[in-house]
């Protein structure tokens, strides 16, 4: 295989400067230095990349930024440098600590017929927005589409979340997880949670398959691992990650009680019982008994109405006829009602925390 290495060039004025700087200051390692009698360039390494300081370069000076676990040990602690030929030095955490954005609360409904526009995504993915504003940044909730089935060019990656959901209502795709054993086929009605870093990639899907994913919070960083091959030799099913268990739900089977609404039943994802209450999903269908006003005092109440049609009432709102595709949040302490539900009605309720108190009337 051909040797290929990459060089950053940034100029400087006087060679002689430098060399301390970026070998003490910044722990980094000289390779190169030329020519021998008045330098005027040295090839630097260190810390994930290689640079190239070149005395009278035409080119910006630019910025380092180094990531560290340590940032208050590296550079006496300082996390703002100006090397002596100009580039910017910036120290940062090798891995920030997720911030959890406080929910600002609001009742939103997000139609399908409002012609909301899918945006091509990561792997040529479609994605369209269920919640707009987020609520300030604590949740982002995508109607995601595969219009093309066949293998999905994806690769082994994993993301730093706090709860991530994914439920299949169309179709079937296929995905690996780290320590799950095999390949297992997502198909409409099933759900997966991905526990914070847990690796995994996509494999193949259906035409037309169709995804919610849920993630807390909104904007979380995906990372690639390059090392990684899945599926892996260990099978680990009680294995947690960040105190939550991978968990693979399916509707076939699934037991029907009553649910925390009058008139609906539910079949429970187990979701809540293995993110130790972090989350909780629930499937509803039309039961028996009258519906009535309620509220609740959870976080974050997300529904998606996964067949059938539905009315949402709320207090001092117009009523909303919802059908597939429709999606609501609703925030804590408002008063609605679901009425008019038709018999195939199948609605998808994710709430965080996963425990939370109802009050009916």
């Amino acid at each position: 295989m051909t040797d290929t290495i990459a060089e950053v060039l940034v100029p400087t004025d006087e060679l002689r400067n430098d060399i301390p700087f970026y070998t003490k200051v910044l722990g980094m390692r000289m390779d190169s230095i030329y020519p021998a009698d008045n330098p005027s360039v040295a090839v630097f390494s260190g810390h994930g990349v290689r640079l190239r300081i070149e005395k009278g370069a035409d080119v910006a000076p630019g910025t380092l930024r180094i990531l560290t676990e340590d940032p208050d040990g590296f550079a006496e602690g300082q996390r703002r440098l100006i090397a002596p030929n100009g580039t910017q030095i910036e120290i940062e955490e090798r891995h920030p600590p997720m911030v959890m954005p406080e929910t600002v609360h609001s009742f939103v409904v997000r139609r399908l017929k409002d012609q909301a526009p899918w945006v091509i995504g990561r792997a040529g993915m479609h994605y369209r927005d269920l919640v707009p504003d987020r609520l300030g940044g604590s949740i982002i909730a995508s109607h995601i589409r595969i219009p093309d089935g066949g293998p999905v060019p994806d690769m082994v990656h994993f993301h730093r979340v706090g709860f991530q959901l994914i439920f299949c209502i169309h179709g079937w795709v296929d995905v690996v997880y780290e320590d799950q054993g095999p390949k297992m086929r997502l198909t409409a009605g099933d759900c997966f949670i991905q526990p914070p870093e847990i690796r995994h990639r996509v494999l193949e899907a259906s035409d037309n398959v169709q995804v919610i994913e849920i993630g807390v919070p909104a904007e979380h960083v995906t990372e690639i691992d390059h090392e990684m091959m899945l599926p892996t030799e260990q099978l680990r099913p009680d294995r947690e990650w960040q105190g939550q268990r991978f968990v693979y739900n399916k509707a076939e089977g699934a037991d029907w009680v009553p649910f925390r609404l009058p008139g609906f039943v539910c079949r429970d994802t187990s979701i809540s019982e293995n993110t130790k209450g972090v989350a909780g999903v629930q499937v509803v269908r039309r039961g028996e008994g009258t519906p009535q006003w309620a509220t609740h005092d959870t976080d974050i109440h997300f529904t998606f109405v996964m067949d059938g049609t539905v009315t949402l009432e709320g207090e001092g709102r117009e009523p909303y006829q919802l059908e597939q595709g429709d999606a609501f949040v609703i925030p804590p302490g408002m008063k609605t009602r679901l009425t008019d539900a038709s018999d195939d009605v199948e609605l998808m309720e994710v709430t965080l925390p996963g425990v939370f108190n109802t009050t009916l009337g």
